[in-house]
């Protein structure tokens, strides 16, 4: 059968390079590494690393096996500083992940309510692929998501989505722009406006913007990247260009902006929560019900504003 040591070594002798600086970082002896690689190499019936005179290098069934192995040793190690702080501070732990501007204004007040119930929450931030991942390799339990029109979330059937909220895109500009005494604003009347983007091509945002654009017959040109809305609102301020921003990323925007609807069909994404159908952690339920309050006071002052 196989053993956590077996993948120990196994990981271990690919960093180090050698079976000799392996077992010197697992203080253990260089017949125990060999035997345990040994035992490894017979179980799956091939060689896993060439030895020579220079050290080792992983086969290629090797480096095959090595993510897997590596794997499983962090859902231990996992397993272990969970169930550990479980018996230390008598509470759960809740693994959570979150985009950013869900992440600043959903989250706090939430989570401060459930470490009040002896829940502890850990927070991972990323964007939407990162936290994808993280929820099908399980160790997420939940974790804060979005989809927009014509972009759907790529979920599997053991995941299930509870919307939260929709959050607008608005366009920002500078407060002289001459469209910014519109209500609402035509995304035809930008086309010769440069647009501060983000830095990957990935960006949903930017994706939705292009995708509204094209309904209109132009592109949108790019004049500046960046993923910070702070920094945005500055360039936007300072005329270098217009921008396309969720309403939950805008914070409290700069009087010298000027923040518009846009004209024709909505632009939206949506916000909710996915995890597991068959997570077990009882505290997932007393976190999305804490979200959902704080969503429905977003959603009210959006109403008022």
């Amino acid at each position: 059968m196989l053993e956590l040591r077996h993948f120990q070594v196994l990981r271990a002798v690919a960093r180090e390079g050698s079976l000799a600086a392996a077992a010197r970082a697992l203080r253990y002896t260089q017949p125990t590494v060999t035997y345990h690689l040994a035992t490894l190499e017979s179980h799956f019936g091939a060689p896993l690393f060439h030895r020579g005179p220079r050290g080792t290098t992983l086969t290629e069934v090797g480096e095959a096996l090595l993510p897997h192995a590596e794997a499983v040793l962090e859902r231990v190690g996992l397993a272990q500083r969970e169930v550990r702080g479980l018996v230390r501070r008598g509470s759960a732990t809740l693994r959570v992940g979150t985009f950013p501007t869900a992440g600043a204004l959903l989250l706090p007040p939430a989570v401060r309510r459930l470490h009040q119930r002896g829940v502890h929450v850990t927070l991972r931030e990323g964007e939407l692929p990162t936290l994808l991942a993280g929820l099908r390799s399980r160790e997420l339990h939940l974790a804060l998501v979005f989809s927009q029109p014509g972009d759907r979330l790529d979920l599997e059937e053991d995941f299930v989505v509870h919307p939260l909220l929709e959050d607008p895109l608005l366009l920002v500009l500078p407060a002289d722009h001459p469209q910014a005494g519109l209500d609402r604003v035509p995304l035809a009347a930008l086309r010769e406006d440069g647009w501060i983007m983000g830095t990957t091509d990935w960006d949903p945002c930017d994706r939705l913007l292009v995708w509204a654009c094209a309904q209109e017959g132009f592109e949108p040109v790019h004049v500046m990247r960046t993923d910070d809305y702070g920094v945005l609102q500055g360039f936007v301020a300072a005329g270098i260009g217009v921008a396309l921003v969720p309403r939950l990323g805008l914070g409290s925007p700069r009087e010298d902006l000027a923040v518009r609807p846009v004209h024709g069909p909505a632009l939206a994404r949506q916000i909710g929560v996915a995890m597991l159908r068959s997570t077990t952690a009882g505290s997932t339920e007393q976190l999305l019900a804490e979200l959902r309050v704080e969503a429905g006071r977003i959603r009210s002052r959006g109403r008022a504003g």
